[in-house]
């Protein structure tokens, strides 16, 4: 492949990712949870080839260039295409408050959550990991409180999803980073306590 010249899916959408980029885990899984063909370009983070400043000037992944040439970025933006482009697949629910309530969720998670897994990662001194562990905790608490009135509602009865027993919207926007806390016991020794 040259290094100048833009690979993408002629009439197809084509997928600009890393592959152990969480960010980029959220528009793969969008795909795959609505079961539409794509191509996946590997963009080696470390090395990014010349020609992807074209895609995305910002040379972050996820970016999406979708059949009629359009470029998309931000994995939850990609997400929502998505979902919104291929409503068939459910990945959305339908009612507008229960769309609300999802996206309040996603906040609550983008905000409280996510951040504070990198800072944990990142710290550098005993008492500045501490500080940000227990806003992480604190963070997962407030999520976990979201996931309580959720399963409480008749869109989330019946679990364990967030729209009951269908995976969709909240997962993709999630599991990735749920997934680091695995990194985050490993690397920094980080316990999450029973919340039982």
């Amino acid at each position: 492949m040259s290094d100048t010249i833009v690979p993408y899916e002629k009439n197809g959408y084509t997928l600009y990712s890393f592959t152990k980029c969480p960010f980029a885990q959220r528009a793969l899984r969008a795909f795959k949870a609505a079961g539409v063909a794509h191509r996946v370009v590997e963009i080696d983070l470390e090395n990014k080839p010349s020609w992807y400043g074209q895609v995305n000037p910002q040379l972050k992944v996820p970016a999406l260039r979708t059949p009629d040439g359009t470029i998309l970025i931000e994995s939850l933006v990609i997400a929502e295409f998505v979902a919104d482009a291929f409503p068939e697949a459910n990945l959305l629910p339908s009612g507008a408050i229960e769309r609300a309530q999802l996206r309040l969720f996603i906040e609550t998670f983008n905000s409280r959550y996510i951040p504070f897994i990198y800072k944990t990662l990142t710290a550098t001194s005993v008492d500045e990991q501490k500080a940000h562990t227990e806003s992480l905790l604190a963070g997962l608490r407030e999520v976990s409180k979201e996931l309580e009135k959720q399963w409480e509602r008749p869109s989330g009865k019946g679990g364990p999803f967030w729209a009951g027993g269908k995976f969709g919207f909240a997962e993709i926007a999630t599991v990735s980073f749920i997934n680091l806390l695995v990194v985050l016991r490993h690397y920094r020794g980080v316990e999450v306590p029973d919340t039982k």
